[in-house]
């Protein structure tokens, strides 16, 4: 903040006793004339540039916007655990290492085709016999210079990785067809990818057919922020035929363009770390586990820790299935030696000894005990008081809606309320109740899932309640606006908790002269409660949601039944039950 002559250079936003002593005015004028001027202000308020130009002019000071010069950041989210437990590592010793890279996508758009392709290519280039051994990960060769892929599953799987802190991939290639465009599991992926903040390429598979419009996938790929290239943004859209083997070698190229593009480092003779792609118990051999190699160097004979898994290691073997004597950054290989199946997207390191790795599987199966007594839930009640300690500065959503009528205003509401201290991001959006991979990428991105007329799928809801993730659901939006709205600005209510006890299927309905229509029913899952509350569902619609006022077991009135047996059930105010209805019993308690 400074003046020259008649001109003030005043910041975006000052507290008006700072202004008054710039002015060398009186607070109290200052306050006087920002009061003639409609702002009513105190001393230690502050005011934004905006007002206080107009206020300085009075005195004869000509406003101008201070110049802050800031360091320009990229936004790099959440770092990995694995990046983390090598932030000591010295910097001078860091060496390029070859990309990691996982291919995502729509289940029919050419994923495996496209793996396959790219994994010909090097057989063709010389690989007498073939690759002998798959194991969820191989390497390409292009220009000299070596390209590591990850063969897993999908987003699912690519998340899960992420959410146990691993994040393997350097760069995410979204593969989409070039006659059928962008898909919802494609949006899914994207989401995925974009939560992880990891660098996104596109492979527009299927140029061959006849009906392929790349220019249509174009414009769908802009509408979701992944603009062309060659449009002007800094999407890589490379259009490929895995069937016919086209623009495989300007892909690998592409892939390398972004791998410079991204500092893709690690110092070989540093912390040995990694990543678990996959393992399985062999009958003859023992534990087989695909490692990913990350830091440092892995040598066979090193005692390795991932998760509550160790062992000393006999064998290593490259992707080919060949003996090797060590593994340097961005290797897969596959190893024998450890004492029990680890998990995918486990991190393991290299320790000095057997005693050390026992004492620290030790330590980690006591503090899961307790972290899964005192798991916190990200909530909509929590997030201002972890914005004021400085634990979150945005509010992350997953929004399930039940049709693109609904979602688009959604999000546009949405938006408006992310424009204050606390940002609002929505990380997926898409129509469809709430399943296992909304709640998986929630847990992943401390996300919160807002449904719209949409039911929580009963797997879902105990995934949610496993990984200690929010899902709200709402049938008005101005109630889930409000919300949201509360909570940003620390105003929002405790929760009313729901419990899903159990469910049953409708088999007969009778009629009783005291309770009106009953229905005979059989608990296909948990129990249900007497009390407690209802929802009918007739295929995916609620037909009723109340409470559950008569239950009778044979011609005893019972508290509770339980799976396996049947039950005569009565609604309060509700005669509307049919044949084939399914009941889902809950009890809803404060939070």
């Amino acid at each position: 903040m400074s003046s020259n002559g008649n001109k003030l250079e005043l910041p975006a936003s000052i507290v008006v006793r700072d202004l008054a002593q710039m002015i060398e005015k009186s607070p109290i004028d200052l306050i006087k004339k920002l009061m003639t001027n409609g702002v009513m202000a105190t001393i230690n308020q502050t005011v934004d540039f905006d007002t206080a130009a107009i206020v300085v002019a009075e005195y004869g000071y000509e406003a101008v916007a201070e110049v802050v010069e800031e360091e320009v950041k990229e936004e790099v989210g959440e770092v990995p655990l694995w990046r983390q437990l090598i932030a000591d590592e010295d910097k001078t010793q860091l060496k390029q290492r070859p990309p990691v890279v996982t291919i995502l996508g729509h289940v029919d758009h050419g994923k495996t085709s496209l793996l396959d392709a790219i994994r010909s290519t090097e057989v063709a280039a010389g690989e007498a016999g073939g690759i002998t051994q798959h194991i969820g990960a191989y390497q390409v060769e292009m220009k000299g210079r070596l390209i590591t892929f990850l063969d897993t599953p999908g987003h699912a799987a690519f998340t899960q990785m992420r959410a146990r802190g691993a994040q393997g991939a350097d760069i995410v290639i979204l593969v989409v067809a070039a006659d059928d465009g962008v898909m919802p599991q494609t949006r899914e992926a994207i989401a995925h990818a974009k939560a992880a903040r990891v660098p996104i390429m596109v492979a527009l598979n299927k140029i061959d057919k006849a009906n392929a419009n790349p220019d249509r996938v174009k414009q769908q790929l802009a509408e979701l922020e992944l603009v062309p290239d060659d449009w002007g943004g800094n999407t890589m859209v490379v259009p490929v035929s895995a069937k016919q083997k086209k623009g495989i070698d300007d892909l690998l190229e592409g892939i390398l363009l972004v791998a410079d593009s991204n500092e893709i480092k690690a110092n070989p003779s540093g912390k040995v770390v990694g990543t678990i792609i996959e393992a399985e118990l062999d009958k003859s051999k023992g534990v087989i586990a695909t490692l990913l190699v990350q830091n440092g160097t892995l040598e066979a004979g090193d005692v390795v820790v991932a998760g509550t898994a160790y062992g000393k290691l006999r064998a290593i073997n490259d992707y080919k299935g060949k003996p090797v004597k060590k593994a340097g950054p961005s290797t897969p290989v596959s190893v024998m030696g450890m004492s029990d199946v680890p998990a995918a997207g486990d991190l393991f390191q290299v320790v000095a000894s057997d005693k050390e790795a026992r004492a620290i599987v030790a330590e980690r199966i006591e503090a899961a005990k307790v972290a899964a007594q005192s798991k916190k839930k990200v909530s909509l009640e929590d997030l201002f008081a972890n914005v004021q300690a400085g634990e979150t500065k945005d509010l992350n959503l997953i929004v399930k809606a039940d049709v693109q009528g609904s979602l688009d205003p959604i999000i546009t509401e949405l938006n408006k309320l992310g424009q204050g201290e606390i940002g609002l991001k929505v990380l997926h959006a898409e129509t469809g109740n709430i399943g296992n991979n909304d709640v998986m990428l929630a847990s992943a991105s401390k996300a919160i899932i807002i449904g719209f007329n949409v039911q929580a799928d009963i797997d879902a809801r105990r995934m949610a309640e496993k990984e200690g993730v929010d899902i709200r659901l709402y049938e008005i939006i101005y109630r889930m606006t409000e919300d949201i709205e509360k909570a940003l600005k620390g105003m929002l209510a405790p929760d009313l908790v729901e419990t899903i006890l159990g469910r049953a299927q409708v088999l007969q309905v009778f009629s009783a002269s005291k309770f009106g229509k009953v229905a005979g029913c059989k608990v296909i899952e948990g129990e249900l409660k007497r009390g407690a509350k209802v929802r009918v569902y007739r295929g995916a619609d609620i037909v009723f949601e109340g409470d559950l006022s008569s239950l009778r077991h044979e011609k005893e009135d019972v508290k509770e039944i339980r799976q396996g047996f049947e039950c005569g059930v009565g609604f309060k105010n509700f005669n509307d039950i049919q044949p084939g209805d399914v009941l889902q019993c809950y009890t809803v308690e404060s939070n």
